[in-house]
């Protein structure tokens, strides 16, 4: 018995624990509720911002950045719509299978797209077999599609693709000013910030403001109808307006890539300014770059302004006409050149031998040093030479609109003309080029003294500012300063760069065009480098600094070259000649020379999915030479694009839908045109020789074949016999 009663007690003891656990719980969840009813924060977080946090949409709306835009309205920069292509894995998402919502396929899938993105197949074909994926991406491939390479990928009409729309800055001229432009990027929120050329130093007004957008959602994400909704629009950025004709630029870029090309330079800049207004109307660089594809490795040094050197003889102009402003320079005053010593140091001319004893006016056209260190010593002291320079601009920013020449991110971009005016050899240096620093922008500054009687005017990038909300235009005023020098003094100083480029015993005879009186001055500096001047053939830095025509200036030049591979006195002068014959026949500078100045501007709207004949007669019509790409009806794509300012003559290529293309005839057309046409067409090519088509190796009418490669002979446009030049005029009026 007494065993049996002891298992009735065990077996009642075990609700007995399982009704005080019970209790037990429900005196912590009453402990809960009562935290939670009487706090205004649980775990340190405020439960009624959380509730709305989780209902209401905060959403940014992003401003659209301003477009660049080149004098002509030629767009440089704008915002575009750019797709990212994404394939859904998941079989899930299908719930009909007469309408799938994945890849199915995924063999036939990377087949079409490897074709379509010229991607490789079995790249694509990883990323769609990608193990537990929802969805993949495809890289750079997958990327930054343009609108038409979307719709060829839906015209697949493969299941399981989708795109991801995203805005993004393009640069519809590609390696086209880029150092002047600059470039932006996207940042992780979705906005676009600047990080070089204008698009840096004008990010602010370009970017705009940013708007907002709150409302409440409901359990799928969707807006609750009749609830509040708080709205702030953004501001669209402003349009900014270069000073930089792309027609000239395009001169530049196609004289500087092939003078490149052939010279090998470590560098080499062109830049053009206009001498009463200082609008900078193109100005190339090479290397340079596509800000649409960055490279890597490269500095995105913007030579203009933003790295100083030793100028060379170019800056003898300035010390001569320091010189001659005193009054008292006497230009037929002898001296003898060859050598000049100083202490225990001898400088010598360029010709070591000298040229006996001659005056310092010839002394200037032939580029003597010796006869710029007796005109400093004689007519200037020290400081009155290094406060003539400064007050020419050097050794400060001249405030161009460029943020590499922002003292606050570049101070080194001021130049540097401090020396010891104790030590004769460190100032008498200065008078030749050697022993201080300066920027190509700065040179071409001083050089409107001469081009405007006295007064110098400070160059600027700007036209003009587009507010797009109100449509108020900001033009940059001309800024000019008092007189500077006497005028007399300038004329003098023209006479003797007229000299130096057109004497032919001067070493700027090369420079010198039969019709042009250009006027100017050549340089060849030594590099300094880690404390000593480099030796050999191709360690200076050669330039040359001018103007014309000469009574009444319009353009100034400037044009440098460093470290040549080839040392030739035509790495420079060949092609700007040819690039200031082109720009004096665009400008009508000289219109003795029987230089058209019937120029109409046209800007192109999008023809893409119109007819080609009805496109061709309407551009035609414009006074433009059209270029027809394949037998098709109806135009896939057009260059240049929508909104691009042309001119008269200027030709437009149609590419159509027709797959039978026969080659052009190319003979007459300028570089840059030749290189557009065999991009477009998918074509190699080789070239030999710079400035415009006389010679194509492969006859005009053949079928283009994916393995062609077309070889042509260029020159300059002026070397074309008369009798091509009448079959050209003869083409074109028919």
């Amino acid at each position: 018995m007494k065993r049996e009663k002891d298992v009735v007690v065990k077996t009642w003891r075990q609700p007995k624990y399982v009704l005080i656990i019970f209790l037990f719980f429900i005196f912590v969840l009453m402990v809960q509720f009562m935290y939670l009813s009487l706090s205004n924060k649980v775990y340190g977080r405020d439960l009624k911002q959380f509730a709305k946090d989780r209902i209401t949409v905060d959403k940014e709306l992003y401003a659209k950045r301003g477009t660049i835009f080149d004098r002509n309205e030629k767009v440089l920069a704008e915002n575009v719509t750019s797709y990212t292509l994404i394939a859904y894995l998941d079989s899930s998402r299908t719930t009909n299978p007469d309408n799938p919502q994945h890849v199915v396929d995924k063999e036939a899938t990377a087949k079409a797209l490897s074709e379509v993105l010229d991607a490789p197949y079995d790249y694509i074909l990883e990323r769609l077999q990608k193990e537990g994926a929802y969805q993949v991406q495809f890289g750079n491939y997958g990327s930054k599609l343009k609108e038409l390479k979307k719709i060829e990928i839906e015209n697949l009409e493969l299941p399981g693709l989708d795109f991801i729309e995203s805005s993004m800055r393009s640069y519809p001229q590609g390696a086209f000013a880029s150092y002047i432009i600059g470039y932006a990027k996207n940042d992780n929120e979705g906005s676009i910030y600047g990080e070089m050329g204008v698009e840096l130093g004008y990010d602010s007004l370009l970017r705009g403001t940013n708007g907002s957008l709150t409302y409440q959602k409901d359990l799928y994400g969707y807006q609750i109808p009749d609830t509040p909704e708080t709205r702030v629009d953004a501001i669209d950025g402003d349009d900014l307006y270069l000073t930089i004709d792309s027609k000239i630029q395009r001169f530049l870029e196609d004289a500087v890539a092939e003078a490149s090309e052939k010279a090998k330079p470590e560098w080499m800049l062109m830049a053009i300014m206009d001498a009463k207004t200082g609008e900078i109307l193109g100005s190339a660089t090479s290397p340079t770059f596509n800000p649409n594809s960055l490279p890597e490795n490269m500095s995105y040094q913007n030579h203009l302004i933003s790295e100083p050197y030793e100028p060379g003889s170019v800056m003898k102009t300035f010390t001569y006409l320091c010189a001659i402003d005193t009054g008292e320079y006497d230009g037929n005053k002898e001296y003898a050149s060859g050598h000049y010593k100083v202490g225990p140091n001898t400088v010598y001319d360029w010709n070591r031998y000298g040229w006996g004893k001659i005056s310092y006016d010839t002394g200037y056209q032939y580029s003597s040093n010796v006869g710029a260190m007796h005109v400093a010593k004689e007519y200037l002291s020290p400081s009155a030479l290094k406060q003539c320079l400064y007050r020419f601009g050097f050794g400060k920013q001249t405030g161009i609109e460029l943020s590499s020449e922002d003292s606050n991110i570049n101070p080194e971009s001021a130049g540097n003309i401090e020396f010891n005016e104790q030590i004769e050899l460190d100032w008498l240096s200065v008078s030749y080029g050697q022993g201080f620093l300066v920027t190509p922008i700065q040179i071409l500054q001083a050089l409107t003294i001469i081009a405007n009687d006295g007064v110098m005017v400070k160059p600027h990038i700007i036209k003009k500012i587009v507010d797009k909300e109100t449509n108020e235009e900001v033009e940059t005023k001309i800024e000019k300063t008092g007189q500077i020098v006497k005028k007399e003094s300038v004329l003098k100083m023209r006479e003797l760069m007229y000299g130096a480029v057109n004497n032919s015993w001067a070493p700027g005879h090369h420079y010198q065009i039969e019709g042009f009186d250009i006027i100017g001055k050549t340089g060849t500096a030594q590099i300094a480098e880690n404390g000593h001047y480099l030796q050999g053939d191709s360690n200076y830095l050669i330039s040359f600094a001018g103007m014309f025509p000469k009574d009444d200036p319009q353009i100034i030049v400037y044009a440098a070259m460093k470290k040549p591979k080839t040392s030739s006195s035509n790495n420079i002068a060949k092609p700007l000649k040819v690039v200031l014959q082109n720009l004096a026949k665009y400008l009508n500078i000289f219109p003795e020379n029987n230089v058209s100045s019937n120029v109409q501007t046209y800007v192109l709207p999008s023809y893409v999915n119109q007819d080609t004949a009805k496109v061709k007669q309407i551009l035609q019509k414009e006074g433009l030479e059209v270029v027809v790409i394949g037998d098709g009806t109806t135009v896939i794509q057009q260059y240049p694009q929508k909104g691009a300012t042309v001119i008269s003559d200027d030709k437009v290529f149609l590419v159509t839908n027709g797959s039978n293309r026969q080659l052009a005839d190319v003979v007459g057309w300028s570089k840059s045109d030749f290189v557009t046409y065999m991009n477009l067409l998918g074509v190699s090519y080789e070239t030999e020789g710079y400035g415009f088509v006389t010679k194509q190796s492969i006859a005009k009418g053949t079928d283009i074949e994916p393995d062609m490669i077309l070889e042509v002979t260029l020159e300059n446009k002026y070397g074309i016999d008369k009798k091509k030049e009448e079959e050209l005029e003869d083409k074109k009026e028919s």
